[in-house]
């Protein structure tokens, strides 16, 4: 049985991992951690390897320990910043780590399908959308920038000079090369995505839909136990599943 920790424990997602992991034959929740403890030392030493879905704050927390006690991270935590990002490669020299801003199996499969698309319909207008719960904090989603930042690569593009994330007044009109990423919060709404391609007379939409969390519990549990096992880098959700 792999010891699986748990940091950010107490969240919602931290509490589906721990209720997803009871049914698992392959690994355990062996340690728990959340913003009111202290004692990180304890909970790395418990942990064979540790999923993260806390708060940028609990993150940065979390690698600043891990530079001086590597252990194998599966880091699920969107709003990073380019802080936190760096921070991340910069213990990735020392352990393996696996950062997915969207832990569903789905949404890797999307992300595929997403480039394929933005790189054969080369002439076609790109417009993503995303859906979710009044309690989430960023926007846009950090899956809908990874998506972003796929059809843009699939194009050559710099997802950071030509995104847009809202319209409002006289705009002209659409620029061919903009990508745009809209956000909408409401109600309950676990998560959905749709990346549109738009041409005259004719358009695709891709969508997914996640219904329950339980979604991405599985798949962070699926990237946790993949990762304990790799050499020190950073990894995607890509290498987990596609090799």
């Amino acid at each position: 049985m792999i010891k699986v920790g748990i940091h950010g424990a107490n969240g919602k997602m931290g509490k589906m991992i721990a209720e997803c992991l009871k049914d698992s034959q392959i690994a355990i929740v062996n340690a728990k951690f959340d913003k009111d403890d202290v004692d990180l030392e304890n909970f790395f030493n418990d942990s064979e390897v540790i999923i993260d879905f806390s708060s940028k704050e609990g993150t940065m927390e979390l690698l600043n320990f891990a530079l001086h006690s590597p252990k194998p991270l599966c880091i699920g935590t969107t709003g990073l910043g380019e802080d936190g990002m760096a921070k991340i490669r910069e213990c990735s020299e020392k352990m393996p780590i696996l950062y997915a801003t969207n832990t569903s199996l789905g949404i890797a499969v999307l992300n595929r399908l997403a480039a394929t698309a933005a790189a054969a319909l080369r002439e076609f207008d790109i417009e993503i959308t995303e859906m979710h719960h009044k309690h989430k904090k960023d926007a846009p989603s950090g899956t809908a920038l990874t998506l972003g930042e796929s059809v843009a690569k699939a194009r050559n593009l710099d997802l950071k000079e030509k995104m847009i994330t809202s319209r409002n007044g006289i705009t002209g009109e659409r620029n061919a090369d903009d990508i745009a990423i809209l956000a909408l919060r409401g109600g309950d709404i676990v998560g959905r995505h749709t990346v549109g391609f738009y041409n005259d007379g004719e358009f695709i939409e891709l969508k997914h839909t996640a219904t329950s969390r339980a979604t991405f519990a599985k798949g962070a549990i699926k990237a946790a136990i993949w990762i304990s096992a790799q050499k020190n880098g950073l990894y995607t959700i890509d290498d987990c599943l596609f090799g």
